[in-house]
């Protein structure tokens, strides 16, 4: 469940297990341990993550439940209160889940706030197109809605040479693009004195594979000397995901995010400038503790100006811990929601107008190694983080990049043909 950093952490628990001679069950009735990797970025996550341990073992009464991830880290020992769950693995050790296991231990879950240094785990997972790389934990950031830092720990780097290697591998394992991911990658390397940008220089020059992507990034961590880079680069895929959270700088303030709206749309026009076509996604929250009706007309004007093409919105939930749940003020479920539709009306707005921008460009798609499980086409994602169907029986062009040219958009599929036939 939740981010990229929990679907990667989700792929080594499953490589770790199969390595040590354990498989994947197809039935839930067959199976001798159910594995839920939660996420607790908020309330309902949690009700969600609890429902599916309640659910596994009412199908299966004799199943092991093993819960592990955010949850797991600041809940602990308390999970165990739940008859329907007999295992609580903390967010480093789940990564050698498989020794926990084998032992008697039913929590295990050590201070992450007091961890040091980045966990290196290699993985291969070669049944994905895409290969995901995390490259930090932890997040020294004390943003009022989260409690994501107390799961996760201090900011820690993978060392350079390892993640050059790990993409190395990738390459051989016959990848063709990697993201790199994390809890907050704009952090990355500053325990080495080193920079992001440092990483996807090496990157750039140091590993073979073809494509790179960037996951989300916070607005002060892209500099001109960094897009100047990307402007440059034969790998990275101009596809950017801005954590922006609101677009009201008293909200913003009371969140306690360090940058300006102001600042981040003229950021968004540079991108806009400087790449062709490039994909800007966001995040922004609906309903933050404190958002007047007038403070959300504000964000709403300055999302409906800006050059984002994407809109990630959920309505703001409380989460218990954090500095935001204490806030006066509170905002009701139904004007949260109401706030989160608007702005999802905004975004598919502004996602349409993108796509028809694309509509008759060529342009390089990876293809994936499975077809759309409901129409059977070939399915690609260009650079620009499209993602386009093209109808074709041909196998061997699984798991290759190849140039298409957009020619539809229908009923929220986008559809290409393939210029190599």
């Amino acid at each position: 469940m939740g981010c990229r950093a929990n679907q990667f952490e989700g792929a080594i628990i499953s490589e770790n297990l199969i390595k040590n001679g354990m498989q994947n069950a197809e039935n839930i009735s067959d199976a001798d341990y159910f594995i839920l990797n939660s996420c607790s970025v908020t309330h309902k996550s949690d009700n969600e993550s609890l429902y599916h341990l309640r659910a596994a073992k009412h199908k299966n009464p004799c199943i092991i439940t093993v819960v592990t991830g955010c949850m797991a880290q600041l809940e602990k020992a308390e999970l165990l209160k739940n008859d329907f769950i007999d295992i609580v693995i903390g967010n480093d050790e789940k990564l050698n889940l498989y020794d926990y296991l084998i032992s008697d231990t039913q929590v295990s879950a050590k201070d992450v706030l007091k961890l040091e240094n980045f966990t290196e785990v290699e993985l291969v997972d070669t049944t994905k197109t895409r290969a995901s790389l995390k490259i930090q934990d932890g997040c020294d950031n004390r943003c009022t809605y989260c409690i994501i830092w107390k799961a996760r720990g201090k900011s820690r780097s993978a060392h350079l040479e390892f993640i050059i290697d790990q993409i190395n591998n990738f390459s051989k394992n016959g990848f063709k693009e990697v993201m790199l991911t994390g809890i907050h990658i704009g952090q990355w390397g500053k325990e080495f004195g080193l920079s992001l940008l440092d990483l996807l220089k090496a990157i750039e020059d140091k590993t073979s594979i073809q494509r790179f992507r960037l996951g989300s990034l916070n607005p002060p961590e892209i500099t001109d000397e960094m897009l100047d880079f990307l402007k440059n680069s034969d790998k990275f895929c101009p596809h950017f995901h801005l954590s922006l959270q609101s677009a009201n700088d008293k909200t913003l303030r009371s969140m306690n995010r360090f940058y300006k709206t102001e600042d981040y749309l003229n950021l968004i026009d540079k991108i806009n400038s400087t790449f062709e076509l490039p994909f800007i996604g966001s995040d922004i929250i609906a309903g933050f503790a404190g958002e007047t009706d007038e403070d959300f007309e504000i964000t709403r004007k300055n999302l409906e100006k800006s050059g984002l093409t994407q809109i990630h919105t959920f309505p703001y939930s409380i989460r218990k811990g954090t500095v935001g749940a204490d806030l006066p003020e509170q905002n009701s479920d139904e004007v949260k929601v109401n706030r989160a539709n608007i702005i999802k009306s905004i975004s598919k707005s502004k996602y349409d107008d993108f796509v028809s921008k694309n509509i008759g460009r060529k342009f390089e798609v990876l293809i994936e190694k499975h077809r759309d499980k409901h129409t059977g086409n070939l399915k690609g994602i260009s650079r620009n983080y499209l993602t386009v169907q093209m109808v074709s029986d041909r196998e061997d062009l699984y798991n290759s990049l190849q140039t298409v040219k957009l020619v539809k958009y229908e009923k929220g599929c986008l559809f290409a043909e393939l210029l190599s036939e």
